[in-house]
């Protein structure tokens, strides 16, 4: 009778980013500098959206959701690379794996669907600015975001919704092409320029990170920190630097909370 093994695996080991203990010592300093600071960017836009009735609107009762979705995948991935960063022993079970995994590609697609969604309402912004409010209701723009953490967890949602935005931000790029003054495209493009940045720059960090081969190199572990690590803290910086609305409405807040 043939033997078998029965051995089973029950954790898996975790390479880290460098095994040279200075390297990882800066590595930690640095990758909890930037988690408190989505922590804490993500908390005060979110503070700043409800706190400020001129906020809401159905794009920051989106942008409200993206910031929150921001703070749970940060929280899901880099705890525990701090963890690793600390402990000499760099396992992680495999119940613990495959739960982060689960969360990773939870969020992550939940969040691919609302920027499609926030895509889909620059377009009705732009495209129908005198219908807006008709098509955006406060009960569609509600079902859209909940349908899109329902959504979250189908498999392999994000080229489907890609073409769903490349379609929205084709017909927004025609329509600010025909407006004839200068001043009407340029504020017409600033309605959707803070969308249209977080959209790029979460496309191209998640294709560079998930589509590269599998190497080990250096600039493949660069592509995985900006997806997992920078990417939720740049939301709160290009929605606060680069709107006026949302950086006025947070001197509102400070001030409020000065004066208590």
């Amino acid at each position: 009778m043939a033997l078998r093994n029965h051995s089973s695996i029950t954790e898996f080991i975790r390479l880290g980013l460098s095994a040279d203990p200075k390297v990882q010592v800066l590595l930690l300093v640095l990758f909890m500098g930037i988690y408190l600071l989505t922590m804490m960017g993500n908390l005060i836009l979110l503070l700043v959206i409800r706190a400020d009735s001129n906020l809401h609107t159905p794009m920051y009762f989106f942008l409200h959701h993206l910031s929150f979705l921001d703070l749970c995948f940060s929280s899901v991935t880099v705890p525990k690379l701090l963890e690793n960063l600390l402990s000499k022993k760099k396992t992680i079970s495999k119940k613990g794996c495959l739960t982060q995994a689960f969360f990773v590609f939870d969020i992550g697609g939940t969040e691919i669907f609302l920027l499609s969604v926030m895509a889909y309402d620059r377009y009705a912004a732009i495209c129908y600015p005198l219908l807006y409010s008709q098509v955006m209701s406060s009960q569609l723009f509600e079902r859209l975001v909940w349908a899109s953490w329902g959504l979250g967890s189908t498999l392999l949602p994000g080229l489907g919704t890609f073409f769903l935005i490349f379609f929205s931000y084709t017909r927004i790029v025609s329509t600010i092409l025909s407006i004839s003054s200068t001043t009407g495209r340029s504020k017409a493009f600033s309605t959707c320029s803070s969308h249209l940045t977080a959209v790029s720059f979460f496309y191209v960090s998640a294709f560079l990170h998930y589509l590269m081969p599998t190497s080990g190199s250096p600039l493949e572990l660069i592509f995985s920190v900006q997806y997992g690590i920078v990417t939720p803290l740049a939301n709160p910086l290009i929605y606060s630097l680069k709107n006026k609305e949302a950086k006025t409405a947070l001197r509102r807040t400070l001030g409020k909370c000065l004066q208590w």
